[in-house]
């Protein structure tokens, strides 16, 4: 079986149970085609760069997924038919990453830059000043 990455986008109206919902909705429909599900992450409401189906914001997740294609091609017709669902992507991969996604350890990294977004001793990421003459 083949190796996929999962992305898709929920509208921003629907609560985080309900997010939780559907991705349970599509892991079953993965397993009840013969594949497995291994990490899920929740990446939360986030704001989308231009808006899609009337959508400022939308829910993200991530799903690893190890399934033939045929079940990847059920999952992804429930998703165009679903009306919570905005968009989806499944990228085939060579193997799943250990740990957080990228976007998990984003979100680290700008926790710990503190409020102003930068670090160290000249408070953001401008360049220092050079004397006037």
């Amino acid at each position: 079986m083949a190796l996929y990455e999962h992305i898709f986008m929920a509208r921003q109206d629907v609560s985080s149970q309900q997010v939780d919902t559907l991705v349970d909705h599509f892991k079953n429909v993965l397993e009840g085609e013969g594949g497995t599900v291994g990490k899920i992450e929740n990446w939360g409401l986030k704001t989308l760069p231009y808006r899609v189906k009337k959508n400022r914001k939308a829910h993200y997740a991530l799903m690893n997924i190890e399934a033939p294609s045929a079940a990847i091609s059920e999952m992804e017709r429930q998703m165009r038919i679903h009306e919570d669902v905005l968009r989806y992507m499944t990228v085939k991969v060579e193997e799943h990453e250990d740990g957080p996604s990228a976007m998990l350890r984003k979100s680290d990294r700008d926790e710990r830059r503190g409020p102003r977004g930068g670090g160290g001793d000249r408070g953001g990421d401008r360049p220092p000043r050079r004397p006037r003459d």
